[in-house]
Order: structure tokens, then C-alpha cells, then sequence
């Protein structure tokens, strides 16, 4: 049983990013463990340690330069997204000459927060993003679990499925009746949670605020809301297609995943492994866990699916260091290749192009396609996908072809 995940290479993304710049933006979901790495920086009961949802905490900052100007080290202001007026005043405090301060600021909400400090604190601030446990941290004897329960520290390590189970019903609850209108949105909670599962059912197909807006009787302005508000929360992702002028028709809707598949998995009502693999959306459930490994990996630029209304598709389009790495997810026990890969290594002139798939060998489909395990992404890197574009890192082993 896994009881303890080593957050290893998070940890040392998050000190660089405090080295290089005089503030560093921690930027992930609710409950996906930055109050836990930001502890290894500073007590929480230090003087350095805000937490903006602490009405104590609060009352300290009713004077921020006050407050802030005398600390020295490291300082953490948790969920600072509750905070907005502090940046231009952080922005004063981080330009002062001599000074050796460093901010962690950690937030939960995408949007709005990165509007905000990249008006006010660009060129000062380095942004690590996090999200629960991935593939990486688990490692791979961890990855069925990683699949049924997300990666969620809480839901992920809890004692048992019920137990995961209980935590997930009460933290969907929780997100939707508490965190949302602490955002300001004032959306009834039953209303999100019913376009939530909307988007669930939809899990990575193509999206149109058509059919949710019939279903919920609203407007699709109103639904293209709720969807922003998700995606600001960092619960769901907006995949974008990519398009260009290649004399085709191409689709230009984007495609919507849950980003924790534990969360999908509640929101589809599926308990355990049994039930997942006979659920009807296995398939993209699966694709869904897949896709945000591969990002974890990879870390690309930009990241888009391609298609065309004539049936030819790339499951993921990513921009890495000048390359177009394409990436398909099939869950089968031998991918071949297909007539849709070949059209868009041509049409979209891919350096390289990777599918994912759940066995446990890594083989060539084709001289220029690899089939490449999803638990061999527990090794982290681009160069676990790309290993002929990209190198390992001194130290690290690459993978080996054809072993398990």
C-alpha cells in the first residue's frame, strides 16, 4: 500500500523558481498538497506564514506594508487570489534594491490570478504549476490506483475505496457551496454541480455549449460562464484545436476533460475498478489520465488536438523547443498504426509522433512511430516519449527499448 509520495522533482522546480526570481506563484487545485510543500519552506506558525482564508491571518495583513516590510526569508501568502489588492503593493516591496526577501504566493484559481500578477509582477515572478500526484511521484505499481482515484493526496492515500470514496462526495460538495462563492461567482451550487456532470458525460469529446443549455434551460452565454468558472478552478481543461491553413475543413471547438479522473469517476458514479472498466466512457477516462501524464512529462509550450470534419485526428499537438510532437492514446494491448497518424504527420509535418497505450513494452509501430507504455512515463521527461529529440538528463537513465 502506498502511504507516502516523495515530491521530489516539484520541490525542486519550486526552490528554482524562488532562486531565480524574487517571488514564485504556486498554482494548482484545491486540496492537491501546496500547503504541504510550502511547510518545508516555512512553519506554519512562523510570522512569515499567511493563510488568507485564516480571519486571523487576514486581520494581520489590514496593514500589508506594515506587515510584510520588516519579514526577512521566505515568505508564503496562501490563497492569495483572496488578496488581489496585495500584488501592486508585493510589486514595491520585491523592486526595493538589497532586498533578500522571497514570496511564495499560492493560489487556487487560474484565471484572474495570472491576469493579476502578470500586470503587477512581470519579470518577478516565476509560475510552477501543481495538480494532485501524478504518475511520477506514485510510480508505477501506483498507477491503477492513480487512475480510480485521482491523484488528490487525500483521495489517492485514503485507507479505502469507501474511504476515497466519502472524501471526494464531500470535496466536490464543498468546492461547489463554499470555494465558488468565495470567488465571487454566485452560481447556485446544484446548478454547477449538474453542468459539472454534463461535462463528465462529455469527458473528451468535442464541446458545445448547445445541448448543456437546452438540458439546464439557460442560455449558452450562461453556459460558456460555467465552463469558464471550472476551468478557472482548475477542475476541468479546455483542450483548443489546432487549425491552419491546410485547404481542409478543421474542427475549431475545443475538446473538455475533468482534470482528476477520481473526481470524473465520482461525478460518472463509478466506485471501483470493477465498474470502471464496464462503464461506457472507460475509454476516455483513460485517454483523460493519459493526456495529463504526458503534459506532467513533457511540460510543453502549448498543447492542442487537432481534427478535420472529414475524420483525420491527433489526439494531442505539443510545441516543445521549436518541435511538433504528436502524441495518440489507445487503449489496446498492441496499437497499429493508422491511416488518421499518417495524415497528420503529413499535414502537420510532426517531428515525432508517440502513442500511448496501457501494455507494458515499448515497440515500433513503424520506422518513425513508437508505442510507448503509460507507466513508462513514471520515469519523467520528454525524452521518455522523444527519446531520439530529446536528451536525458546527466544521471538519468533513458528508457530501454523493448524491456518492460
Amino acid at each position: 500500500m502506498v502511504r507516502n509520495v516523495a515530491r521530489t522533482a516539484l520541490r525542486s522546480r519550486l526552490r528554482l523558481a524562488l532562486r531565480r526570481n524574487p517571488a514564485a506563484l504556486l498554482l494548482g487545485p484545491r486540496q492537491c498538497g501546496k500547503t504541504t510543500l510550502a511547510r518545508e519552506l516555512v512553519d506554519l506558525a512562523s510570522p512569515n506564514y499567511f493563510d488568507l482564508e485564516d480571519p486571523l491571518h487576514l486581520a494581520r495583513l489590514d496593514q500589508p506594508m506594515t506587515a510584510l516590510e520588516p519579514l526577512r526569508g521566505t515568505v508564503v501568502i496562501d490563497e492569495v487570489q483572496r488578496r488581489p489588492d496585495l500584488f501592486p503593493m508585493l510589486r514595491v516591496l520585491l523592486d526595493r534594491p538589497g532586498r533578500s526577501t522571497r514570496f511564495l504566493l499560492l493560489g487556487s484559481a487560474s484565471l484572474d490570478l495570472l491576469k493579476q500578477s502578470s500586470e503587477s509582477l512581470a519579470g518577478r515572478v516565476g509560475l510552477v504549476g501543481m495538480a494532485g500526484f501524478g504518475i511520477d511521484e506514485t510510480g508505477a505499481k501506483g498507477l491503477e490506483r492513480l487512475w480510480l482515484r485521482g491523484g488528490l493526496p487525500r483521495s489517492f492515500l485514503a485507507g479505502d475505496e469507501a474511504a476515497s470514496w466519502a472524501w471526494r462526495a464531500d470535496y466536490i460538495r464543498l468546492l461547489l457551496e463554499r470555494d465558488v462563492p468565495q470567488f465571487g461567482v454566485r452560481i447556485p451550487a446544484t446548478a454547477l454541480h449538474r453542468f459539472w456532470s454534463m461535462v463528465a458525460h462529455t469527458h473528451g469529446s468535442i464541446w458545445s455549449n448547445s445541448e448543456p443549455a437546452r438540458s439546464l434551460g439557460v442560455a449558452e452565454t450562461t453556459i460558456r460562464r460555467y465552463l469558464d468558472v471550472m476551468v478557472g478552478l482548475l477542475m476541468v481543461r479546455q483542450l483548443q484545436p489546432w487549425h491552419e491553413n491546410l485547404g481542409k475543413r478543421q474542427v475549431k471547438a475545443p475538446k473538455v476533460f475533468v482534470r482528476d479522473s477520481g473526481l470524473l469517476h465520482q461525478l460518472l458514479g463509478v466506485k471501483d475498478m470493477a465498474g470502471l472498466l464496464r462503464h461506457p466512457r472507460m475509454g476516455a477516462s483513460w485517454e483523460g489520465l493519459a493526456l495529463e501524464e504526458v503534459l506532467r512529462c513533457v511540460a510543453p509550450e502549448a498543447e492542442y488536438f487537432w481534427a478535420t470534419h472529414a475524420g483525420a485526428e491527433l489526439d494531442l499537438l505539443l510545441f516543445k523547443d521549436g518541435k511538433r510532437l504528436g502524441v495518440e492514446f489507445k487503449h489496446a494491448d498492441a496499437p497499429a498504426v493508422t491511416k488518421s497518424m499518417r495524415i497528420a504527420q503529413d499535414d502537420l509535418g510532426l517531428d515525432a509522433l508517440a502513442v500511448v497505450y496501457p501494455g507494458t513494452r515499448r515497440f515500433a509501430i513503424a520506422e518513425d512511430i513508437e508505442a510507448v507504455p503509460l507507466r513508462g512515463l513514471a520515469r519523467g521527461g520528454p525524452e521518455v516519449l522523444f527519446p531520439r529529440l530529446f536528451r536525458a538528463p546527466r544521471g538519468k537513465r533513458r528508457p530501454t527499448r523493448g524491456k518492460k
